[in-house]
């Protein structure tokens, strides 16, 4: 069951107060067309009925795939400790994440519905990175994002987007696989805790002790 509250919201464009509900928990295996609409990040869409405009209203949400046994918190900021909530679904065998954009929760969705790990995905996004900057493909300044895609026949998608233009790099996931099997200990996370698993994190893993890049 989907739990909802309903809050007065006041335009950001025109100052018109009107109602806005919004979700405090989805649990996707009951609620079919809310999932669809979290996968899309639709479940953040809203309209002013007075001047019309249409944005996206980031608020805390916990989405739970009890089928595919993961939960992700959006969640921007960091909130008071999860455990009560995280322990129990942690021992379960749950994955938990905390997202701190939109973004990264419909891509969070996309990689746990692949079968994917993560972590293996924000790594394969890091070495696309540095393989985009080493290769002279283009300066860090110029990329805008990199997206995690798809993964089939055991290769994943991954698409670097610099201004107007994108390039897919591809990217076997044996290899992403042996990389991670060389330093298992780097990439362990505590599940219960709900942490955030991005691109900031996955730099923090090589920084170096002086904080540098």
């Amino acid at each position: 069951m989907a739990e909802y509250r309903t809050i007065d919201y006041r335009c950001p464009y025109c100052g018109h107060t009107y109602s806005v509900r919004m979700y405090d928990v989805i649990d996707a295996d009951s609620e079919p067309d809310l999932k669809e609409r979290c996968r899309s990040g639709d479940i953040f869409h809203v309209s002013c009925p007075h001047c019309r405009r249409e944005y996206m209203i980031q608020y805390p949400l916990l989405y739970i795939d009890r089928g595919l046994r993961f939960a992700l918190l959006v969640s921007e900021k960091e909130t008071a400790p999860l455990g009560q909530l995280g322990r129990p679904l942690a021992e379960q065998g749950y994955r938990l994440r905390r997202c701190t954009s939109l973004q990264e929760f419909t891509e969070k969705i996309a990689v746990f519905e692949d079968g994917m790990d993560d972590i293996m995905v924000e790594l394969a996004k890091y070495d696309t990175f540095i393989e985009y900057v080493d290769n002279r493909k283009g300066t860090p300044e110029d990329i805008t994002s990199i997206e995690y895609q798809r993964t089939e026949n055991e290769v994943m998608k991954i698409n670097v987007r610099a201004d107007d233009k994108s390039m897919s790099f591809l990217i076997p996931v044996s290899m992403m696989q042996e990389e991670m099997d060389a330093s298992p200990d780097l990439y362990r996370v505590r599940e219960e805790d709900f942490p955030v698993v991005d691109s900031a994190w996955v730099i923090s893993l090589f920084a170096p002790e002086d904080g540098t890049a």
